[in-house]
């Protein structure tokens, strides 16, 4: 039977991967298995220059440049050692996506609607990890820096298993992590691969499975099924987009968190089943770990955090979802998830807060 073809996500990344991103994914594990086995040293680098290759083939010359030039004016910006001058650099280049005129340009590159997707996909995730970097840099005195150096940079943001989708992993784990010395065995490495490729196998077959036969964005895209189905249905529909959902990106960070398996390195751990959540707060630490590490180190933690009054708690909070918010794209319905996502979590907290008062646990 056909498939849903209202989940554009999902759609998407199947095509180019497997038109191009599986095959770029397979160079990189061999260049990285044979750098691990006679250059060990010199690992980072070699994935530095196979990423910036792969980001040239895939991008063209104008969309390499596009991320050289984010990477190197954050670099620069970096320099001042001013982390709220950092943020605002991010912030300008986040805004860049947004802007008619540059879109334009930049669709003009591309023969394809999709071509000019990937190229945009590919930046505003790069924005998280030039951001990562530079405010590393600004926190770090000057015995470090030769560890944070834009050659480190280039090597952290070309980093091609995490280059257009994530997941998100920060620049302190990944450079501590890429120069740790380790003992490499081509036997466990293999079985690692085996194991991951037979279990991406699984959830891939299943998420196809879902499209298939459940259609659950087609019915969602359209208003009279939803109309005259009961509270209980809609209930049911909810369900299922949100475990489609965590299925898709079982496969989407499953794929890199094995490559970075591979690489020696340890990923962000994969999303939490939805059915076992009951709250936003677990859901935004268990769902997407490596976006949710960021938020809470260079924003959350920044600002405050629950180390401050309520109210600094409150804004703490609120500026993380709206920084969530306009990453995602900014539209109107992103702010009213953000807001709705800041609230259920703040009364969550709250009613904690409430319970753990002595009077509160002995009269329940």
């Amino acid at each position: 039977c056909p498939q849903d073809p209202m989940d554009f996500e999902w759609s998407y990344w199947i095509e180019w991967g497997r038109e191009h991103i599986l095959w770029l994914l397979t160079g990189h594990l061999l260049v990285s298995q044979v750098s691990r086995l006679l250059m060990e040293k010199y690992k980072p680098w070699c994935l530095m220059i196979y990423g910036m290759a792969a980001c040239w083939l895939l991008l063209g010359i104008k969309g390499f440049a596009v991320i050289l030039l984010h990477a190197t004016i954050s670099f620069a910006v970096a320099q001042f050692q001013l982390s709220l001058l950092t943020w605002l650099c991010s912030l300008i280049l986040l805004s860049t996506l947004r802007i008619p005129a540059v879109e334009e340009a930049k669709r003009k590159w591309y023969d394809t609607e999709n071509e000019y997707y990937l190229l945009l996909f590919t930046v505003s995730v790069r924005c998280l990890f030039c951001t990562s970097f530079s405010l590393e840099y600004c926190w770090h005195g000057p015995a470090q820096k030769s560890s944070h150096s834009f050659l480190w940079m280039l090597a952290y943001v070309f980093y091609y298993p995490t280059f257009h989708n994530g997941p998100l992993m920060n620049f302190d784990e990944f450079s501590k992590q890429m120069r740790r010395k380790e003992a490499f065995s081509v036997k466990t490495n293999l079985v690692i691969l085996i194991v991951g490729i037979i279990r991406i196998f699984f959830w891939w077959c299943l998420a196809e499975l879902m499209i298939h036969l459940m259609y659950i964005h087609a019915l969602y895209s359209s208003v009279p099924p939803l109309e005259a189905a009961s509270y209980w249905a809609l209930g049911g529909l909810a369900l299922a987009q949100v475990l489609f959902f965590y299925v898709k990106y079982l496969v989407l960070y499953g794929v890199p968190a094995l490559l970075l398996q591979m690489d020696g390195l340890k990923p962000p751990a994969l999303p939490c089943c939805v059915s076992l959540m009951h709250s936003f707060t677990k859901m935004w630490r268990s769902f997407d770990v490596g976006l949710h590490r960021f938020l809470v180190r260079y924003i959350y933690v920044p600002m405050g955090g629950s180390q401050s009054s309520l109210l600094g708690t409150l804004f703490s909070t609120a500026l993380t979802f709206a920084f969530v918010s306009y990453w995602h794209g900014g539209e109107s319905y992103l702010w009213y998830w953000g807001a709705l996502n800041w609230l259920g979590v703040i009364v969550e907290n709250g009613i904690k807060r409430i319970l753990s008062i002595s009077f509160i646990q002995d009269l329940i």
